[in-house]
Order: structure tokens, then C-alpha cells, then sequence
């Protein structure tokens, strides 16, 4: 397969460096007296082969790589700042774009950027209210807590990270990898039981790295986000559940409608989800295979973004080999529904519209010494909402390495 370069490795280097460079610079003196570090400093580096082997525009691969550096601490330990806890992250994305090779609405690989370059990804101060509240306010990354299972964590389609109904909607898409923007976020209650939390976040994702750096302006006002959450005792191991509602405040062009003038007609962008998570198999034996499933719907307004709604669902196996107890397998599924006016504007190309994009996913990943080794296989059928484009396959090898 034809491979394309990645980007030059001393701005990782410098990234890496500077971030060192911070923690060194804080003070260490709580480090000693306490058995927990007050600043922990970590970083891992991701590098995907990632190619197209049938269907899509050409049969190549590209190289791409994600660098993610991080930083936390306890401010209470380093200032006497009673409950409140720093995250700091950085983010390096360099290399090919996959999804070009492949023409998918939705993409192909969760580390593929339209824009490389380092950016600083997190910076929030997270401070304890009492009780089980927590206000955290910073530069955030939505998807971090908000429309997130853990059980599709291993999976590489970017669907899996969040659905593709609200990934797509905002003036430059949401607060998620790799841009994030300012936001204020409230949990009550305790995520391993039951809470409440909502957020509101700038709609202009930007930060520093991304042209124009951080918005503060709220030129186009704020996405608002509500999710309730919870634990329901099945069997032998509880299954988490979740429902979640979110609406812009301030009017998205239409992807179709038009004014009088001739120009985009305006519409509000709004939409809620339902996920559920859980083991279903192995709690008796701990030291053997555990089997956790997971399963999403999410559902939008349809006149702002392409999707009307979607779903995914997959099982993740963990210690599949009882000699190797770092072997993970997952395999998933998604479908994301394209609305009545994306396919409208399909058939005026012309073409032959689809009602749906989806997705199959087998992933199996292994460590071995430092790095973590995972092959990885999907089929897209309609790609690009298309019904007689051919389907599909695209073949990974993922490469992740901790650094320090």
C-alpha cells in the first residue's frame, strides 16, 4: 500500500519537553510528606497503518499517529486549595487521512484529524461542592463524560466515541477530539451509582493550536447538555443506563431550506440519547474471560446535520487467553441515519441515496512488552450514504506505546 509520511518528530519532542517542563517547575514539597503524588505526569503515543483493501476511491494506506500528553494534579496537596484537582492534556496528530481513501460520512480511524499540528486538548479545574457535587470549568472535552461507554473504548470507528448525530452539528463540530472549547460542567451524585450532570459549552469548538486559538466571544452561542445516569442490578454485575438530552442555544444554517433571499434558512440543532453498558458474562470467574456489551441510540433534529439518528452496540471481551491477561476482542456495529433532506440533496447530485451508513468492527489487541499491538478490520456498506457505492474494507494495525 502507498504510505504517506508523518509529520516531523521534533514538535512531538518539543510537546513532550514542555509538559516536563511544567511539572518540573511545580512545587514538589507535598510530593515527600504524602504517600499519593500531588502532580502526575504521563503520555502515550498511538500510530495507526491504516489502508483501504476493497471499494472506496483507491486501494493505499496512510500512516497517522496521535501523541497525548497529561498532566494532573491535586491542588488541595500543592496549594491548600481544599477539593479542587487540575487536568491538563496536549495532543500531537500527524500523518494521513484515511477516510479519504475511503469516502465514509462517519470516518474510519478515531485519530485521524483534518488539521495537524500540536494543540492544547484539556485544561480545567475540577473543585468539590460538598457532598457528591462537583463544578468543573475549563477547556473540555465533551465526549469525555457525556455519551460515552466504556465497553466501546477498544473499538477504532469514530462512531463508537460518540454518535455521529451530535458529532456532527455545531459550527465546526463539537467539543470533542481533537478541539475542545471553554464549558462549565455540574455533577450530583456518583457516576459508579446514580447522578445528574449538565454542561454548557461553547458551540465555537476552538482551542490553543487550532486556528484563531480558544473563542471566547460565544459569537455562536453554547450547546447545553443534560445526562442522567445510573446503576440497575442484573444478574450478578450491575449494568450502568443513561439518558441524555442536548440543544444549541442559537440557530444552524439548514442543510436544505432556504429564505426567500436565497440564502441557508435557519433552524435549531437539538437531540437526546439512550446507552446502557454491562457485563453479561464471567463476574463468577475474574481471573478468566469477562464478556461486557454495550448498546446506543441517539436521535437529532435531521435539518442541520446529515443524521437524523444512529445506533451502536458490540461486545468487548476482555483476557481472552487466561496466559494473556492484557488480550482484549471487541466486535461492533453501527448505523448512522441519514435525515430526509441529506438524502434529498444526495438525489439532486444525482445519485441513488441510501437510508443509512454502516459500520462492522473486529478489533483484537495485545500487549507485548511496552507496546500494546492491535489488528483491526471494519466493512462500510453505503459509504457516503450512497446506495450502489460498493462496500468497503479497511484493514488497521494500531501501535500504542506509553512513554512515561
Amino acid at each position: 500500500m502507498a504510505m504517506q509520511n508523518a509529520q516531523p518528530e521534533t514538535v512531538k519532542t518539543r510537546l513532550v519537553a514542555a509538559f516536563g517542563a511544567a511539572l518540573l517547575a511545580l512545587p514538589t514539597a507535598a510530593q515527600a510528606a504524602d504517600p499519593e503524588p500531588t502532580w502526575t505526569l504521563s503520555a502515550e503515543y498511538t500510530s495507526d497503518v491504516t489502508g483501504v483493501v476493497s471499494g472506496g476511491a483507491k486501494h493505499a494506506g496512510r500512516y497517522l499517529d496521535n501523541l497525548s500528553v497529561n498532566l494532573d494534579g491535586d491542588l488541595e496537596q500543592a496549594w491548600g486549595w481544599r477539593g479542587a484537582r487540575l487536568h491538563m492534556s496536549g495532543l500531537y496528530n500527524g500523518g494521513g487521512e484515511p477516510n479519504a481513501l475511503a469516502g465514509t460520512l462517519q470516518g474510519v480511524d478515531n485519530i485521524e484529524v483534518a488539521a495537524q499540528g500540536a494543540r492544547l486538548f484539556e485544561a480545567w479545574i475540577e473543585q468539590d461542592l460538598g457532598g457528591s457535587a462537583t463544578l468543573l470549568a475549563g477547556l473540555y472535552d465533551l465526549n469525555s463524560e457525556f455519551y460515552a461507554t466504556e465497553a466501546s473504548g477498544l473499538l477504532i470507528s469514530p462512531p463508537f466515541g460518540i454518535g455521529s448525530e451530535l458529532a456532527s452539528t455545531g459550527p465546526n463540530g463539537p467539543a470533542i477530539f481533537p478541539s475542545s472549547s471553554l464549558a462549565a460542567r455540574l455533577r450530583v451524585g456518583d457516576t459508579d451509582r446514580t447522578y445528574v450532570q449538565v454542561a454548557v459549552v461553547n458551540a465555537d469548538a476552538r482551542t490553543i493550536g487550532d486556528h484563531g486559538g480558544v473563542d471566547t466571544d460565544l459569537d455562536h452561542g453554547v450547546l447545553a447538555i443534560a445526562e442522567v445516569g445510573g446503576h440497575a442490578p442484573v444478574g450478578a454485575a450491575p449494568v450502568r443506563y443513561a439518558l441524555g438530552v442536548w440543544r444549541y442555544n442559537q440557530r444552524q444554517d439548514d442543510i436544505r431550506d432556504l429564505t426567500p433571499a436565497g440564502d441557508p434558512a435557519h433552524s435549531i440543532a437539538q437531540g437526546a440519547y439512550a446507552l446502557t453498558e454491562g457485563q453479561i458474562w464471567g463476574a463468577a470467574a475474574p481471573d478468566g474471560p469477562q464478556v461486557d456489551a454495550f448498546a446506543r441510540l441517539g436521535l437529532s433534529d435531521g435539518d442541520t446535520t446529515d443524521f437524523k439518528g444512529g445506533w451502536q452496540a458490540g461486545l468487548l471481551v476482555r483476557q481472552v487467553f487466561a496466559a494473556r491477561p492484557d488480550s482484549q476482542l471487541s466486535f461492533g456495529v453501527h448505523q448512522g441515519w441519514l435525515s430526509d433532506k441529506a438524502r434529498a440533496n444526495l438525489a439532486d447530485t444525482p445519485a441513488d441515496p441510501a437510508r443509512y451508513e454502516e459500520g462492522l468492527e473486529l478489533t483484537y489487541a495485545d500487549r507485548i512488552g511496552r507496546f500494546t499491538i492491535q489488528p483491526d478490520i471494519q466493512l462500510i456498506r453505503n459509504p457516503g450514504g450512497l446506495k450502489d457505492a460498493d462496500d468497503v474494507v479497511v484493514v488497521s494495525l494500531r501501535v500504542i506505546t506509553p512513554l512515561f
